[in-house]
């Protein structure tokens, strides 16, 4: 495999008691076939539980001044490699956790949120989907290899 990036932010998202999303930067995810561990999206649909995003989409958003924290396309995984010419079926590794690209991301109302533009604007650059190949962590920094 070849090094292709880095991991710069790793995020979880929990649902608190009032059933508002939030989301919690991490130094480490522990990931394990059912997706990121302590995820809301844990246990769910395995095609859909681990989000891959681009640094790129917050370039795209910033150009267009939208400004966006990270974290805000619902991503776990923010990677200084741009990974949205993958295709289904294509693996990726980062630290000693294999993914398994599973599809890209559906338009998301929920970026409506952030700014009125941005679902429109980021429609092919919000993220793709993966699912767990070889469970393992992730940790900020670590490599992102093809």
């Amino acid at each position: 495999m070849k090094i292709v990036g880095k991991i710069l932010k790793l995020f979880i998202s929990q649902k608190n008691e009032d059933g508002i999303t939030l989301t919690h930067e991490q130094t480490t995810l522990s990931l394990d076939k059912k997706g990121v561990i302590n995820d809301k999206f844990h246990s769910l649909d395995s095609k859909r539980a681990i989000l891959l995003s681009s640094y790129e989409s917050y370039t795209i958003a910033n150009k267009n001044n939208i400004q966006m924290p990270y974290g805000s396309l619902g991503e776990n995984i923010l990677m200084d490699f741009n990974p949205y010419d993958l295709q289904d079926g294509d693996q990726i590794q980062i630290g000693d956790v294999i993914l398994e690209i599973t599809q890209h991301c559906t338009l998301c109302k929920g970026l409506s949120k952030v700014d009125p533009k941005a679902p429109k604007l980021l429609k092919n650059h919000r993220g793709i989907f993966a699912k767990t190949v070889t469970s393992g962590s992730i940790n900020l920094n670590d490599t992102v290899s093809l």
